[in-house]
């Protein structure tokens, strides 16, 4: 590769199937990676600078992967890449290599989201400088949270999605029972907040009610509840909705996150209409003797596709070594 430098940061969101890359100069200009296309990542960035550089390599890389991060590495679990900072750094001629959980970057979002980003679902405006968190629904389920203290910028990497699902009622009880026979453990995750989870939440609603009900996936969970086509599958997707908003309220209270609480990841935005209309808000404040510090957290659905690149930038220009 040439040693010239473009001056600009290589920002990358890789998944287990597909990778996106942009350049910090235009994060909305992407270039769409093949996991598959492509043996080593270190590939992957090599043609994508070929095409977008001519091959010279940007300043930094800052890159976002879908799994856990230690010590700049991840090696990811639906794909043969690693993604190793510390071996791509000199490889590819950068100064330096940041790999960071995507959930992470999502929350390093949260502060340049505009209005138009976003839908609200309740409450007031947050606190200037108080505790950010960002809850997701999609393949797994997300969480972090953005602290800010004295200037400085942290955002904290949780396993929150596999702490145990809590019920609020009688018929969430029953659910989970059904839940701990066919799972052992019922987390968050597999119990209902994923697209796995939304079709075991479905599976056992029809075994709690003795309803017979067609295979579904996700998908087709909410297409039926979103139709008014299936009633297990409409029961499905409003209880989905109330404990997100319990587990949404319950990790406000935990992390403190009186600046706001925002809901991305790739399922709640299919139907932002629906879960605002749901129990959502009301079971994210009802948490008792705390239910007035709850109702002045504002909620937020984060509609904005390139929210990761926008984090990407966000944390680069925040850590500028």
């Amino acid at each position: 590769m040439s040693i010239g430098r473009t001056g600009q940061i290589l920002l990358a969101d890789i998944g287990g199937t597909n990778a996106r890359f942009a350049l910090s100069q235009d994060t909305r200009q992407i270039d769409y990676v093949k996991v598959a296309d492509f043996p080593t990542v270190r590939e992957a960035i090599v043609d994508v600078l070929a095409r977008r550089t001519g091959g010279a390599p940007p300043q930094r890389a800052v890159l976002a992967v879908a799994g856990p991060v230690t010590n700049n590495r991840c090696v990811m679990t639906n794909s043969p890449w690693v993604i190793d900072g510390n071996e791509l750094q000199p490889a590819l001629g950068f100064d330096s290599v940041h790999v960071l959980n995507d959930f992470e970057v999502v929350a390093w979002s949260l502060p340049a989201l505009e209005p138009a980003d976003l839908i609200p679902l309740g409450g007031h405006d947050g606190l200037p400088g108080e505790p950010l968190l960002v809850v997701g629904p999609g393949t797994g389920f997300g969480v972090s949270c953005l602290v800010e203290r004295h200037g400085a910028r942290l955002a904290v990497v949780t396993e929150a999605g596999h702490a145990t699902l809590p019920a609020e009622n009688e018929r969430e009880e029953r659910v989970i029972a059904c839940l701990r026979r066919r799972l052992g453990h019922v987390s968050i995750e597999r119990g209902a907040l994923s697209g796995s989870g939304l079709q075991s939440l479905y599976e056992a609603l029809a075994e709690v009610d003795g309803a017979q009900v067609p295979h579904r996936d996700a998908a087709a969970i909410t297409k039926a509840a979103m139709d008014n086509t299936c009633p297990i599958s409409r029961a499905t997707l409003e209880m989905f909705c109330a404990i997100l908003g319990s587990v949404a309220g319950n990790l406000a209270v935990t992390f403190g996150a009186r600046g706001g609480v925002y809901i991305a990841g790739g399922i709640a935005p299919r139907f932002p209409d629906f879960l605002a209309a749901s129990a959502f808000r009301a079971r994210f404040e009802a948490k008792g003797r705390f239910q007035d510090y709850l109702r002045n957290i504002p909620t937020r659905l984060v509609i904005r596709p390139d929210a990761s690149f926008l984090g990407l930038k966000m944390f680069a220009d925040h850590n500028p070594d």
